[in-house]
């Protein structure tokens, strides 16, 4: 099996470290859970430590942090016709991958969100060496209280952006913040059943991710865009695309650091990282979670 051979080539190539996989060292991912889910301001957590984004940015391309990072963007923002005259609302912002290579790649103006402010920081630094000024605009957002300018956007791209617990008020903020007839894409993982938080492959998950165990429906998401005035054109499941993609990334880096190990510290950050993908990945391999895609456009009046 395609996971268990990425981690025992991970393991051999760490050596000694490899055991500790699945304990978060102090000031990476260990606290996300709680700082994420506090109230009332962006998150400022310490699980993006520059460390750990060289990584993900040598797994998925700079400044993303999802497999296949440029190419899976402009694959999902292709269909909806950008151009120097369009404007761009970005949910998910990551380390400043996806508005940047919108902007250069096809033109558009980017007014991306990101809830996590350690990420946004460092794609303000991104736009900024990239001389993209106002054309990739990076700004944080509280996922519980969004609020977005009302009908400035011709159209919206959401990457796992939504609140697991209420999705509703952010689909809703989306509708608004959107021009009659924009475009909406969206990626979000989805769970066809409730998840067992006691499943001891889901709590591990949920804590290496620092998130909640609760995923939304592809059902419940669908019937949310539908009432508020959406028509829903396409629902597509993802997930084998990006499994293989995330394997390809994953190949690949290990196969660069057999050239060139890296230090035990760096070592121990790359097997943990590796070791949130591999659960991610299991879930999806059991269908107990998977990524879906949605095209949908806007109608003239909320429902």
């Amino acid at each position: 099996m395609l996971l268990t051979r990425v981690r025992n080539m991970l393991t051999d190539l760490v050596g000694a470290h490899g055991p500790q996989a699945t304990q978060p060292p102090q000031g990476t991912m260990a606290h996300a859970a709680a700082i994420r889910d506090a109230p009332g301001e962006a998150s400022h957590s310490t699980c993006w430590p520059r460390d750990r984004l060289a990584i993900v940015d040598a797994l998925w391309g700079e400044g993303f942090t999802f497999p296949d990072g440029e190419q899976e963007t402009l694959r999902l923002a292709m269909p909806l016709t950008l151009t120097k005259e369009t404007s761009l609302l970005l949910l998910g912002a990551g380390a400043g991958g996806p508005p940047c290579c919108i902007a250069t790649q096809l033109g558009a103006w980017v007014t991306a969100f990101e809830a996590d402010a350690d990420l946004a920081a460092v794609a303000t630094e991104r736009s900024t060496r990239a001389g993209l000024g106002r054309r990739a605009e990076i700004k944080t957002w509280l996922p519980a209280e969004p609020n977005f300018s009302r009908r400035s956007f011709h159209h919206a791209l959401a990457l796992e952006a939504l609140p697991a617990e209420a999705p509703g008020p952010v689909l809703n903020a989306i509708f608004r913040a959107l021009q009659p007839g924009g475009q909406l894409m969206m990626v979000n993982l989805v769970a066809d059943h409730p998840l067992d938080p006691t499943d001891e492959a889901v709590a591990a998950w949920s804590r290496l991710a620092g998130r909640t165990p609760i995923v939304p429906s592809q059902r419940s998401i669908t019937g949310a865009l539908a009432r508020l005035g959406f028509d829903v054109r396409i629902t597509e499941d993802i997930s084998l695309r990006h499994m293989q993609q995330a394997l390809h990334g994953w190949h690949t880096l290990i196969r660069d650091m057999r050239v060139q190990r890296p230090a035990p510290a760096m070592a121990m950050l790359v097997v943990q990282e590796a070791e949130l993908w591999l659960r991610r990945l299991s879930l999806m391999r059991a269908h107990q979670i998977r990524l879906v895609r949605w095209h949908a456009i806007r109608g003239a009046a909320p429902g």
